[in-house]
Order: C-alpha cells, then sequence, then structure tokens
C-alpha cells in the first residue's frame, strides 16, 4: 500500500465544502484512496459505484429520496460521470443544505467534461485532482527510480513484478479508455482515430506540437485534431505545457509542447517492454524530459504556473515557474550526469532575469555549479521547491 501524500489536503476540502471532487485518471487510486478517507471521517458513510448496476438501484429513480435517508452520512459517488442527470439534483441538494463535507465525487475526466458540473455546482464544489503515484510517494516503498520512471505511476504497473502483466495492463487500460470511458462522457469519437492519434503522440513527445502536421498525416481537418487533442488532455492522458513569453519583446515560439503524462503508458505506446531498452531507444532523452515535467508539475502548490521557453534564436529552457507574473526557477533538464549548458540556457535566464536556475540531472547529486546555476536530481530537487516556497503543502509535511 502506497501512502498518497494528497489525503490530508482532500479532509481540508471537506471540512470547508458540501462537496468535493476527486477527478483523475482511471485506475489512478480514486476509489481506493477515498476508501481510505472514509476511515479517517468521523460520520458514518454510504458509498455508490455507478458503474455497478446495484448502486445504480439503489440511487433509485428519484435520488433526493437516497439523498434524504442518508442525510446525516458523507455519499461518496463513484464515476459520477456515468449519471451526468445527477449534478443538478447535487446543486438542488446542496442549496437545502450546505453542511461540509456531504458528498465526495469521483470522476475520471476534468470538471469541463463532467457534463458541465463546474457550472451546475460552483461555489459548491472543490475539485483535487488524484495523479499517478508520484517519486517522493513511491520512495518509502523502495521502488526505484529507474523503476518509477519505466513503469510509470498508476499503482498496479508500479507494483507489479510481472512484466507481462505490466504490459498487458497499459493495452487494456487504453482499450478502456477509448472504448468506454470517452463514451460514457458524452464525446463522440472514432475509437480507431484516438488509438492511431495517441501512437502519433508518442512519437512526438516532448516536441512543439504542430496540429497541422498531425491533421495532414490522419488526413483529419484541424478542427478535428484539435477536439481530440481537447478530450485527451481534459482526461488527464496528455498535458500540453504553453510557453511563457510574458512581455519579452522576442521572437518566442508559441506552440504547446506535448507530453504524455504517464511514463509508463508513453513507453507501452512506444512498445517498450524492459527499462533497458528505454536506455537504448531513440527517445530516451524525451522520456526522461517529460517525466522530470511530470514529476515537478504534479508537487507544485496551485499558485505556481509551469511554462518552457524558446525563442527563434534558440534561447530556451524546458520548464519555466512563475508566480505572481514573476519567473521564480527555470530547469534545464538532462539525462546526462555530466551535461553542458548550451548559450541558449544562458540567453534565457537572462531573458527572464531568473536568479535559480537548475539543471537537473539523471543522477549526479545536489552541487552549485557557478553563481547563476545550481546541479541537482529528482532526489534533491524537492528540497529546493520546499526553499521557494513552492510546492504544494501535502508534500512537505506543513
Amino acid at each position: 500500500m502506497i501512502t498518497r501524500f494528497q489525503t490530508q489536503d482532500i479532509i481540508r476540502l471537506m471540512k470547508d465544502f458540501p462537496a468535493v471532487g476527486i477527478i483523475g485518471p482511471r485506475q489512478v487510486g480514486k476509489t481506493t484512496l477515498t476508501k481510505t478517507l472514509t476511515a479517517k471521517l468521523n460520520n458514518e458513510v454510504q458509498y455508490l459505484d455507478l458503474e455497478d448496476f446495484r448502486d445504480r438501484e439503489r440511487l433509485g429513480k428519484d435520488p433526493f429520496i437516497f439523498f434524504e435517508t442518508y442525510s446525516n452520512q458523507c455519499i461518496i459517488l463513484d464515476e459520477i460521470q456515468r449519471k451526468p442527470e445527477l449534478f443538478p439534483m447535487l446543486r438542488s441538494e446542496i442549496d437545502r443544505d450546505r453542511r461540509p463535507g456531504r458528498f465526495i465525487l469521483l470522476g475520471s475526466a476534468s470538471p469541463v467534461l463532467l457534463s458541465k458540473s463546474s457550472e451546475s455546482l460552483a461555489g459548491r464544489i472543490a475539485y483535487h485532482e488524484l495523479f499517478p503515484i508520484t517519486l517522493p510517494e513511491a520512495q518509502p516503498t523502495e521502488v526505484s527510480m529507474l523503476t518509477h520512471w519505466f513503469r510509470g505511476g498508476f499503482p498496479f504497473p508500479l507494483t507489479t513484478n510481472d512484466k507481462e502483466l505490466w504490459t498487458d495492463w497499459h493495452r487494456s487500460f487504453l482499450r478502456s479508455f477509448i472504448e468506454i470511458d470517452l463514451q460514457s462522457l458524452g464525446v463522440k469519437v472514432q475509437p480507431a482515430l484516438i488509438s492511431r492519434l495517441l501512437y502519433i503522440l508518442a512519437t512526438i513527445h516532448g516536441q512543439n506540437l504542430n496540429v497541422e502536421s498531425i491533421s495532414r498525416t490522419m488526413g483529419l481537418r484541424n478542427g478535428i485534431v484539435k477536439e481530440y487533442l481537447d478530450v485527451l488532455e481534459q482526461s488527464f492522458i496528455i498535458r500540453r505545457l504553453p510557453p511563457y513569453y510574458s512581455n519579452l519583446g522576442k521572437r518566442i515560439i508559441k506552440s504547446p509542447k506535448l507530453y504524455i503524462r504517464d511514463s509508463g503508458v508513453l513507453h507501452n505506446l512506444l512498445n517498450l517492454t524492459d527499462p533497458n531498452q528505454v536506455h537504448l531507444n531513440i527517445a530516451k532523452g524525451a522520456s526522461w524530459e517529460g517525466y522530470v515535467v511530470e514529476q515537478i508539475i504534479n508537487q507544485l502548490h496551485g499558485n505556481v504556473r509551469p511554462y518552457f521557453y524558446l525563442t527563434a534564436h534558440q534561447a530556451e529552457i524546458d520548464l519555466v515557474l512563475e508566480v505572481a507574473n514573476k519567473v521564480v526557477a527555470c530547469f534545464e533538464i538532462k539525462l546526462s550526469d555530466s551535461p553542458a549548458l548550451t548559450k541558449g540556457n544562458h540567453f534565457a535566464v537572462e531573458d527572464m532575469r531568473c536568479e535559480n536556475n537548475f539543471m537537473l540531472t539523471y543522477s549526479a547529486g545536489d552541487y552549485k555549479l557557478n553563481n547563476k546555476w545550481h546541479v541537482t536530481d529528482l532526489h534533491h530537487v524537492g528540497q529546493h521547491l520546499d526553499r521557494l516556497g513552492l510546492r504544494a503543502s501535502y508534500f512537505t509535511g506543513k
């Protein structure tokens, strides 16, 4: 059992809001986390899995009766996207009784995709994204960084020792997502096209997104590809990292960078079945970059905005962190333990006038390189995020 650091933050939200939405990709551990939470709640709990016919029958044709019957208990509605018609009912019920901690809603998509739930429950619900298990969460169980990078952060593939089960799980996960989950969200997509798009995106992982190029390859209109990308992002499969170009007066590359969010999903799409294959694959550098980007972003508190920086003159930084319109940290990500900074790296930090600049390596340790740059790795980066006040409280333990 891997302890999720986000547990205390969700409990905090439950003390303030009538409803808390825990969102994240399927199989990320939302249900397991919620059942852990229930042991810490003071009142009784009613759990309904809306994918289960028997639980849908318990809810009945008039959910208000169920809500009233268990009004003194915390009601957990799992896979809420299966019953989008519940949102207006929940709104009415919460307006009738706004006591905190009444509902926990679990969903496998962003609020935008949850049938406009962000509008229906605005001001009544606090959403918390549960992302795949991070390296700091995995390390107490003695999972190595290489294992975590290769397998990704989904609980089952991370903890299984069977290579075939790892591969089978990822294939089943993508198949279920494409053929079942998207349909349940009311997204009208052709499974074969989404599947092909995912394989294409895996090959451009870590690169600037060129929608027109993808559209030509797939023989689709730009608008359709953009819609599919929106769905994949709002389902937590991909991340589009935006460029930083605030008032710099430079010729900035304005297309986002594209990442497959979970490294295990990426490696499965690239047909890599062994950690050694990653180091031998041409995509190893891009894979490592995406893994590091995701590990850092998932540790940040909500006021930090992540970007990358790239100009037409090749001034570049892989990850830029901004707070209140000020760049507070820059990370250049290198797989090598003896990397060299480029002129573009130096130009970039001068452009942004950033004082906290890090070259993040695979395992080079943590030391000051010069008066502008610090070498670090994933085992030490949390200390720097803490020092700069960028880390979420549930990672700092405060």
